[in-house]
C-alpha cells in the first residue's frame, strides 16, 4: 500500500513554529519518523509539503494514479479552503485528515474543518503519531 502525506502551510517550520503546540521534532524527523512506522507496518509513504493551496490541490490530482490514499495535514487550509475539500472528494482515494494538536483546545476558528465531510476520518491532537494513527486507518481500509 501507498500512502501519501501532505503537510499544509507552516509545517515546514516544525521545530521552530510555537513548539509547546506542535513539539521540537522538525519537519525533517517527522517524516523520518513516519516513515519508519510506515516501513515497519508494510505502507510505503511519499510525502508533499506546500505553503500554496494550488500546489497542495496539485498534489492531491496526482496522487490519484500512484497512491492508495492520503494523510492530509492541510493546516490553516483545514479551515476554509473548499477547493482543498473538492479536490479530496473528486479523486475517490480514501483520505485521513490529521492535526499535530489538539485542535477543539485551541482558537475557535480551529474548531470547524470544512475538509473533514470528504475524509474517512480525522485524527488530532497525538503529535507526531496523529500521522502514524491514520495510516493504521488507511491500513484497514481496503
Amino acid at each position: 500500500m501507498k500512502i501519501l502525506i501532505i503537510n499544509g502551510p507552516n509545517l515546514d517550520l516544525l521545530g521552530e513554529r510555537e513548539p509547546g503546540v506542535y513539539g521540537a521534532d522538525t519537519y525533517e524527523s517527522v517524516c523520518a519518523y513516519i516513515r519508519e512506522k510506515a516501513e515497519g507496518i508494510g505502507i510505503e509513504c511519499g510525502f508533499f509539503q506546500s505553503n500554496s493551496e494550488g500546489a497542495i490541490i496539485d498534489a492531491i490530482h496526482e496522487a490519484r494514479k500512484t497512491y492508495d490514499g492520503i494523510v492530509i495535514n492541510a493546516g490553516a487550509y483545514t479551515h476554509y479552503s473548499y477547493a482543498i475539500r473538492d479536490a479530496i472528494s473528486a479523486v475517490k482515494i480514501p483520505a485521513v485528515e490529521v492535526h499535530i494538536s489538539n485542535v477543539h483546545t485551541r482558537e475557535e476558528f480551529r474548531h470547524r474543518s470544512v475538509i473533514s465531510a470528504v475524509c474517512r476520518g480525522v485524527i488530532a491532537g497525538f503529535g507526531k503519531d496523529s500521522y502514524v494513527l491514520a495510516l493504521y486507518a488507511l491500513g484497514g481500509i481496503r
